[in-house]
């Protein structure tokens, strides 16, 4: 957990790292309201998504933990990526509430793209499956790329969730005890 007095480093890339995810799932969930073409619907909603898959490669992933990634063509004509990381020093610096914010809404994107997708499976809605999935394989580029960066992402993952589970096991002992 962050000290209590701890902010975000870069709060103004955070706020755009958030909103374009924000917006494509907002725009997509509640665009059968106010909009009865599907052609709109696809373009603005996959727009959304790719300016969100560019923010955060080329954005909010320098910034917020210092990852970068991207895939070139070599000169046998394959495709190959390539990543980078800072030193483990400046690793160290990163400020883990930009971190934070930017490991769990990268999952939790992808993650409402999964069960929208299901939903639209569900009700046999073939074309906005493929929106949803357009917008998934654009979540899940990101997180593959980003994780594959960042060589102890599963370590420091694991580490926040045995923290979190821990300090909320730990305070509510704390709170039963202080009531008896």
């Amino acid at each position: 957990m962050q000290p209590p007095g701890e902010n975000y480093a870069n709060p103004k890339t955070c706020f755009f790292h958030v909103l374009f995810k924000a917006a494509a799932l907002a725009f997509y969930i509640l665009s059968a309201l106010f909009f009865d073409s599907f052609v709109i619907i696809f373009v603005v909603t996959v727009l959304l998504g790719a300016l969100d898959f560019w923010v955060v490669k080329n954005v909010s992933g320098r910034i917020l933990v210092g990852l970068r990634w991207w895939n070139e063509i070599n000169d046998l004509g394959e495709s190959v990526w390539k990543f980078e990381c800072l030193d483990q020093e400046s690793m160290a610096r990163m400020n883990k509430k930009d971190s934070w914010l930017f490991w769990w809404t990268l999952y939790l994107t992808a993650v409402a793209w999964l069960v929208l997708g299901i939903f639209s499976l569900i009700r046999f809605q073939a074309d906005y499956l493929l929106v949803v999935g357009v917008c998934l394989a654009l979540s899940i580029a990101n997180i593959v790329g980003f994780t594959k960066c960042r060589k102890d992402a599963k370590k420091q993952i694991q580490q926040f969730a045995t923290q979190t589970i821990a300090t909320r096991f730990s305070s509510t002992l704390q709170s039963a005890f202080s009531v008896v």
